[in-house]
């Protein structure tokens, strides 16, 4: 599912902006309604998950641990 977003959790100092968030939750809104794009009558409906979404998902990697740095040879 949702294939193309990409994973934004990142190592240390490496932080998503909001506008990647919110195309993430564009995409996953996309994904679990169907609608590519909203109609006037599904707009308002459309942005609120993609805003909803996005409050939640900066919450959840503020609230994680940073991933650490893969270990080079």
């Amino acid at each position: 599912m949702c294939r193309s977003i990409k994973r934004l959790r990142q190592p240390a100092g490496i932080d998503p902006t909001q506008d990647e968030i919110e195309q993430a939750a564009r995409q996953f809104v996309r994904k679990i309604s169907g609608i590519q794009h909203p109609s006037s009558r599904t707009e308002d409906a459309f942005q609120k998950a993609i805003d909803d979404i996005s409050t939640v998902a900066t919450q959840l990697l503020h609230d994680l641990p940073p991933l650490k740095q893969p270990r080079t040879p």
